[in-house]
């Protein structure tokens, strides 16, 4: 005779699946992807470290689970700013700002989810994460280029510029060994360089 899972069953190990990745979050939040240890991870979901194991196969497959959801948010969240009202220039610009808040309010999780070394499994997660970024920039580039706002290009390429330019500019200031400066000054800089990239002119 075969198990089947009762919903009552589904129910219960999805409630703890998702205790584990909000407690896998939160520490990586807090120390990034070298703190999300196994047994930390436990401890914040009120576990055991082998109870994880009926959940996830592994460290990274929870990891690749944790970039997932963070990366989602952020993405999300930037997708609201990009359908908002005004020109697709300056919707851009504002998505770029937004980007770079939102990084440097949470430097140690976006540190993790931009640079921090990790999981092979994540690194895939991370690819695919970019050209998500890449393609909401090129749809905003797209329409500002049919409206005669920005100059005649290949939206997809410059995207895929803009996200390089934009992660390699963020990544230094925010590594956890750097110092805090001027955060406003620098999300200035970076949504400006951005915006050279596509062309736009105020």
């Amino acid at each position: 005779m075969v198990y089947r899972r009762t919903e009552k069953t589904e129910l219960r190990l999805a409630q703890v699946r998702e205790r584990l990745v909000s407690a896998a979050l939160a520490v990586t939040a807090e120390g990034g992807f070298e703190a999300a240890t196994m047994s930390a991870v436990a401890a914040r979901a009120g576990l055991s470290a082998g109870g994880i194991y009926r959940h996830f196969s592994s460290k990274g497959e929870l990891l690749t689970e944790v970039f997932r959801r963070a990366s989602g948010h952020e993405l999300d969240v930037l997708a609201r700013v990009a359908a908002g009202d005004g020109p697709a220039g300056r919707r851009l610009g504002a998505v770029v700002a937004t980007f770079a808040r939102r990084a440097l309010e949470g430097r140690r999780l976006a540190y993790a989810l931009l640079a921090e070394p990790v999981d092979p499994a994540v690194d895939v997660a991370r690819l695919e994460y970019r050209r998500r970024y890449r393609d909401l920039f090129a749809d905003l580039i797209g329409e500002g280029v049919a409206a005669g706002e920005l100059p005649a290009q290949d939206p997809a390429l410059t995207g895929a510029a803009m996200v390089g330019a934009v992660a390699e500019c963020l990544v230094g200031p925010l590594a956890p060994d750097h110092a805090r400066k001027d955060d406003e000054s620098l999300i200035a800089a970076v949504t400006a360089l951005a915006l050279n990239i596509c062309g736009r002119t105020e």
